[in-house]
């Protein structure tokens, strides 16, 4: 029972060894795969993030340059950097074959070598192991090897290394004290320099191999390599139609050889829609586009700039600038190397308003009135969420959005606006539009209306009457009023005493004159 755990443990592991191995494809049995961008929704914007932001860099594991004898299999691992702010997906690395037994050292057991992942993390990197096996035919040497990393059916990075070749080991003959003319010297083994790469903040960049002649004894000792450690411009941002510095940094890796006569080519790549317009993305402000350095010592660092235009009809994106050294060594020796620089362009948002068409131009408190304009988008870049607000002391506060406008396209702004508050003639709006661009900056603009606000017909009608009355108010002359009111009240009070008493008067004498009227006679007596 024990040995059967056992086998079908060991059948386990070696199910799941097969299935984490890299998939291949042997002579005869390669299958034809395409490569295409993910599908989701926003595949674009991924895409030209990827071209835009950083790079994606290709490194050998602790800048080995691996040496490999014939005959004999040894592993060489990758690691492929993504210092793009977003995540790739589907990523491919594979080495180029080449055409003949020369460009390629190693047995061909497959037709293709390429290693296929789900994906890489923006900031992170992944390590792929390669396994070759070094032809017996092949002399002691160095080779050039280029890899190339794809995501979906683009390029994305591309980097050659160095590999060292040895001949196959032959049993030493014992030596014969007869005869030791024929004794030859083993031949010496040549390692390059290690290979660097380095990344640049203000763009991407990468760096190809070195290629030396002439001198004496070349093929005896390593080549002293310049490489492009990064790159930075002035102004940092490149506006298309502007001028700008390019300063690029250099450095000698060879800690023991320094190089001099140094000769330095900027080629831009051809721009322009017809071939009237056809010209080089960025040329020289003065002068040519070559530049010269004295040299740069052993393990030393350098700089050379250049002033260049930039074309004003490129889009917004990155451009690549290939940049060709030529320069020797302390020996004479002429060597040739290449670099990349890739410099990202920015487009000014350009965009016009029509006039206004304001119906009814007049309008009261509690109506509204119509405002519509066009506005036109005559930049070479997107608008991304356009709004226009509308503000003033006669009206309520009202926003439209217009969503994005693409460049050459046209967007309509129609707005309906309340009135508040009168106004003594035409008042002053101000319309404010916003946008973002692409990296979700948002940028403002103003543009002033008039607008009239009246007060409404009631408020008219009230307003009239209050105002009559204020005015009767105001014409008549209350405290003298006041004054006479009182007099007259006095001189009313003092006629109606004295009505009073002689009333009273009157009445008493009457009285009197019936009593006297009812006393007997004497006579009667």
């Amino acid at each position: 029972m024990r040995v059967l755990k056992r086998i079908l443990a060991v059948m386990c592991m070696a199910a799941l060894a097969i299935t984490a191995a890299p998939e291949k494809v042997r002579a005869g049995e390669m299958e034809e795969s395409t490569l295409e961008w993910p599908t989701e929704e926003g595949q674009e914007e991924q895409k030209e993030k990827i071209l835009t932001y950083g790079s994606v860099l290709i490194t050998s594991e602790n800048n080995e340059a691996p040496t490999f004898k014939a005959g004999e299999a040894k592993g060489w691992n990758l690691i492929v950097h993504n210092n793009t702010e977003v995540a790739l997906e589907n990523v491919v690395i594979a080495p180029r074959l080449g055409d003949t037994n020369d460009e390629w050292p190693f047995k061909t057991e497959w037709q293709d070598y390429a290693q296929t992942i789900e994906g890489i993390a923006a900031g992170e990197s992944y390590t792929f192991p390669f396994t070759f096996e070094q032809r017996a035919d092949v002399p002691t040497a160095r080779h050039t090897i280029q890899f190339d990393v794809f995501v979906g059916d683009e390029t994305v990075a591309s980097q050659k290394f160095y590999v060292n070749t040895t001949v196959e080991e032959k049993p030493e003959e014992e030596p014969n004290p007869d005869n030791n003319d024929n004794q030859q010297p083993n031949e010496p083994e040549v390692i390059p320099e290690d290979n660097v790469d380095f990344t640049s903040l203000a763009g991407g960049f990468s760096n190809g191999g070195a290629v030396s002649s002439g001198g004496s004894d070349s093929g005896s000792a390593s080549v002293p390599r310049v490489i492009v450690t990064g790159f930075s411009t002035d102004p940092a941002e490149v506006r298309a139609g502007s001028n700008f510095a390019l300063i690029v940094h250099l450095k000698n890796t060879s800690k023991a050889t320094a190089v001099k006569n140094m000769l330095f080519d900027l080629n831009a790549p051809a721009e322009g829609s017809d071939e009237q317009s056809v010209a080089p993305a960025f040329l020289p402000a003065s002068g040519s586009s070559s530049i010269y350095l004295d040299g740069i010592k052993a393990n030393g660092t350098a700089d050379i700039s250049i002033q260049l235009n930039a074309k004003a009809d490129l889009l917004q994106k990155p451009y690549s600038v290939d940049l060709s050294m030529k320069y020797e060594d302390t020996e004479g020796t002429q060597i040739e190397a290449s670099s990349s620089i890739s410099i990202p362009i920015k487009q000014d948002a350009r965009f016009e308003f029509s006039d206004f068409e304001i119906s009814p131009e007049s309008i009261s408190v509690g109506d509204e009135a119509n405002v519509m304009c066009n506005l036109y988008n005559l930049g070479r870049i997107k608008l991304y969420n356009v709004k226009a607000a509308f503000e003033g002391s006669c009206i309520k506060k009202e926003e439209v959005f217009l969503g994005n406008v693409e460049s050459g396209a046209s967007a309509s702004i129609d707005a309906m606006l309340e009135g508040v508050e009168a106004t003594e003639g035409p008042a002053k709006i101000k319309m404010t539009v916003s946008y973002e661009d692409e990296a979700g900056k948002i940028a403002v603009t103003e543009k002033e209306l008039e607008l009239e606000v009246t007060e409404s017909m009631e408020g008219d009608m009230m307003t009239g009457g209050m105002e009559m009355i204020e005015e009767e108010q105001k014409g008549f002359p209350v405290l003298p009023a006041a004054a006479l009111g009182a007099v007259i009240l006095i001189v009313i009070i003092i006629v109606a005493v004295i009505k009073r008493r002689k009333k009273k008067q009157r009445m008493n004498e009457e009285e009197g004159l019936l009593d006297e009227l009812d006393r007997p006679s004497e006579d009667e007596r």
